[in-house]
């Protein structure tokens, strides 16, 4: 197995800041005590979005809460209510109720302002206008009329996602009236989650493979990157064959069935060197998706080299650049043209995206030479790809001159005044 560094304690230096937020929004206390709530989860990630099946958000709580009412989610257990007389029980009177989004399409009068994404939280960088979502619950106490407690132990139930205790923050303000009144939640509390790939998964999953137009050779990605393939082993399809059927579960995300291959990683980055021009060079990429069972929806890829400061134009994909250290240009994000490859598809003819890339020839850092055309770091729906070794890089051969430089003027006319002076001489 290819040895796999990762960030266990959630730090990622390419989005150093990248994190996200449960806001608690005291709205309204009410004279029996209970309590008007707003919960907000913010995505403050550049590139890592939270995918179907979304968002689980679950606490504890301190004593006797309920839940009277949600709008804009739901518990998927209401949980023993039998305390409870009358015509109305609560929404939910679990201890650590698990929260859920509504889907697209909810009635009206279930909806509130940024609900009903299915669970799914666009980044930051790729779609800012789907980035967090939002509910807002009745809560009250089962016993009596004292006022419910702040809930601990909150989870998002996402794979790799830590979150830490409350913390009081400054009062949320709203703006209402097209933003001309100006009104604040009574208190606020925030509870920061931070991912790790090394808890969401134990191997990587993707890998990338490179090739160059002056040399032959096609690096594969490394064996064994994400898992070893044993040849007499059934957990993946060969190719030309097709998967048996197979029943997933609906709220759970299946796991990987993936083309049998000696590097058994459901995704392929292929970074292909593919011309020199005078002043420009062209790169090609192509992502395969190799798993059976899964589509990947607004995907984006991540590439840290430092020649993306002079990225020229991008055909067939968006970029953005990542300029998460002030002037430091050498990472940007790749991602689909919405309604046109924004959805990458489970393997087959149709499992791939792919982008061509023009970029001018800085002077002073260009070159074919030692690997320089080749990323430094590629990442793929915010997990960290697995390189080839640099020795295995495709080679420039020795007459090879793509990345010489023209002659100074100088030299040009000393060459010219010596070929006079031969000629008249």
């Amino acid at each position: 197995m290819v040895n796999f560094s990762c960030h266990a304690d959630g730090y990622d230096p390419l989005d150093p800041n990248g994190n996200l937020t449960i806001r608690w929004d005291v709205l309204q206390q009410n004279d029996d005590g209970s309590q008007d709530v707003r919960l907000t989860i913010v995505n403050y990630q550049l590139f890592r979005h939270v995918e179907l099946p979304g968002w689980k958000l679950s606490w504890t709580w301190p004593g006797d809460e309920v839940i009277w009412n949600i709008l804009g989610a739901e518990a998927t257990e209401q949980g023993d209510c039998s305390a409870f007389k009358g015509k109305q029980l609560p929404h939910c009177c679990g201890k650590e109720p698990v929260i859920i989004d509504l889907l697209p399409g909810a009635p009206y009068n279930k909806q509130v302002a940024n609900c009903c994404k299915g669970g799914v939280l666009s980044s930051m960088m790729q779609d800012p206008g789907k980035y967090l979502a939002a509910f807002q619950m009745h809560i009250g106490s089962a016993s009596d009329s004292s006022v419910p407690r702040l809930p601990a132990r909150f989870t998002l139930g996402l794979p790799g996602y830590t979150c830490g205790e409350p913390f009081k923050v400054p009062p949320t303000k709203f703006f209402e009236d097209q933003g001309r009144r100006r009104t604040q939640a009574l208190a606020t509390w925030n509870v920061t989650c931070s991912y790790s790939q090394f808890r969401a998964s134990s191997a990587p999953t993707c890998c990338v493979s490179l090739s160059a137009f002056y040399n032959k050779t096609i690096v594969p990605c490394p064996k064994c990157s994400c898992a070893c393939h044993a040849e007499d082993a059934a957990e993946c399809v060969k190719p030309g064959k097709l998967p048996p059927v197979l029943q997933l579960e609906h709220n759970e995300p299946p796991e990987p069935v993936v083309q049998c291959s000696d590097h058994m990683c459901p995704i392929r980055v292929h970074w292909h060197v593919k011309l020199s021009y005078t002043q420009y060079w062209r790169v090609k990429i192509t992502v395969t998706n190799l798993n059976y069972v899964k589509n990947y929806s607004e995907w984006n890829l991540v590439v840290l080299h430092p020649n993306l400061r002079s990225v020229t134009q991008v055909f067939s994909f968006n970029y953005k650049p990542l300029n998460v250290y002030g002037n430091i240009n050498d990472t940007g994000m790749f991602y689909g043209i919405q309604y046109y490859n924004d959805m990458l598809l489970q393997t087959g003819e149709s499992g791939n995206v792919q982008t061509e890339m023009l970029l001018h020839k800085d002077p002073g850092i260009f070159t074919f030479k030692e690997g320089w055309a080749f990323p430094r770091k590629i990442s793929f729906n915010g997990e960290e790809c697995v390189m080839p070794s640099p020795d295995e890089y495709p080679r420039l051969p020795n007459a090879a001159h793509f990345d010489a430089q023209p002659p100074s003027p100088v030299i040009i006319l000393l060459l010219v005044l010596l070929l006079a002076v031969t000629v008249f001489s």
